[in-house]
């Protein structure tokens, strides 16, 4: 498995990071070590995680996914063989129950807190990339693609925000830092921020990318991050399984599209969505290749991803996704794949 490097910072990571946000809601934790084991056996040194995992986020199983992956570095002793990344939750009303009821921002106090608490979910005394999972301030995400001025809150500043992860950072407590669902002007803001008042420099942004949703590439963010050396870890290449094409074969397939409610995360059940699914599944099955290879395959060759996050609810599927980093894509299906995105443009975004 090839390493590529975050950022400017010390941490060389593999091109698969195996993501964890079905863990306890949709897999156990045994399932979740044996997907561990797997991925670390695959070569995957990168385990991406969050304080709000699993999902849907709920009171009752809110920290599950940080607790199955502490008893499974305490129980492997592998902890110095991994890179642990996770993420802070910024402001959202939807989920009081994270740092007992706080007021969820990213001051000091409410940094400290959700630090402490994961590491002692995950039984370690340091957190290798700590990441922003949201900004603090009004920014489309999560299916929002307009910026609304009317939508403006009151927000911590982006310079008090690294000056608390200085903090963090001097004591030990995280190393990296990165940031999530951020935009151009976000990202720009950040190092101008962190060059300004000689603080810890941004080196990961974790956004949506994916055949459906390649905004990334449009909105100056990939030449932000190209120049600026920040590396993207690019999540949801599969786009909640919609992707692989099982919805397409069957739409009752069990899987988050459909035991979660449609409203969840409705930008992969839009029609323009499903049928570019149906689009590039057929595209894929014409060259002989699975929807999901496809898919991730895509991912696995951008030269501006980083690393890209898998996530997988049982091992054959694991396999399937890790496999397909072996995978070229000849130049005749990228531009097919092309021609789809032109006539099809970022329905999933």
């Amino acid at each position: 498995m090839d390493k590529v490097q975050l950022g400017q910072s010390a941490l060389h990571v593999s091109k698969i990071c195996l993501g964890s946000m079905t863990w306890g809601e949709q897999n156990t934790e045994a399932e979740a070590h044996a997907q561990l084991d797997y991925a670390f056996e695959r070569g995957i040194n990168f385990i991406d995680t969050a304080e709000m995992y699993p999902v849907m986020s709920r009171a009752e199983t809110q920290g599950s996914t940080e607790r199955y992956i502490g008893t499974w570095l305490k129980k492997t002793g592998l902890r110095d063989k991994v890179v642990l990344a996770t993420k802070a939750a910024g402001p959202n009303s939807a989920i009081s129950w994270i740092r007992g009821g706080r007021a969820r921002n990213f001051d000091a106090a409410n940094l400290k807190a959700a630090v402490d608490t994961s590491l002692r979910r995950l039984q370690t005394e340091h957190i290798d990339l700590y990441q922003l999972h949201w900004p603090s301030r009004n920014v489309p995400v999560f299916g929002n693609n307009v910026f609304n001025p009317k939508h403006e809150r009151a927000c911590v500043a982006i310079e008090e925000t690294l000056a608390a992860l200085d903090e963090l950072v001097k004591a030990g407590k995280i190393g990296a830092i990165g940031v999530s669902n951020e935009s151009c002007w976000g990202v720009n803001e950040f190092i101008k921020q962190s060059e300004l008042r000689n603080l810890p420099r941004i080196a990961t942004i974790q956004n949506l990318y994916n055949l459906t949703a390649r905004h990334y590439e449009t909105s100056l963010l990939d030449e932000t991050c190209y120049r600026e050396q920040v590396s993207l870890l690019a999540y949801s290449p599969l786009a909640f399984g919609q992707l692989t094409g099982k919805y397409l074969d069957d739409p009752r397939a069990h899987g988050r599209l459909t035991i979660f409610p449609s409203n969840w995360s409705p930008r992969y059940v839009r029609p323009a969505t499903v049928e570019a699914a149906r689009r590039y599944a057929q595209l894929a099955r014409d060259h002989g290749l699975t929807p999901t290879q496809l898919a991730l395959a895509w991912c696995y060759s951008r030269w501006f991803v980083a690393s890209t996050i898998i996530g997988a609810t049982n091992l054959e599927q694991l396999k399937h996704n890790i496999d397909a980093y072996a995978i070229e894509l000849p130049l005749e299906l990228i531009k097919q794949v092309d021609q789809i995105h032109a006539e099809i443009t970022n329905p999933g975004q």
